[in-house]
């Protein structure tokens, strides 16, 4: 069985790589325990924050439906 948090991790880093021009900039590491931060190119953070932050909002939702499935409760990070 694969380690749910992996699962995670390429949920996350699939759905940023999409929205952004520069996908090979896009990492998703995970920090202690259930913390996963995100990195993206310096001039692509605000298409990942999006207006008034809903697109951060979205992928923060998205990861908390994918956590019910592991039991665990995961948060994300945008490193600027």
């Amino acid at each position: 069985m694969t380690e749910p948090s992996g699962d995670v991790r390429t949920l996350i880093e699939g759905v940023v790589k999409s929205l952004v021009d520069a996908p090979e900039a896009v990492s998703v590491e995970q920090v202690e325990g259930d913390v996963l931060e995100l990195t993206v190119a310096p001039n692509e953070v605000g298409k990942v924050i999006g207006r008034q932050g809903r697109t951060a909002r979205a992928l923060r939702t998205l990861l908390s439906a994918a956590g019910v499935r592991a039991h665990k409760r995961y948060t994300l990070e945008i490193i600027e």
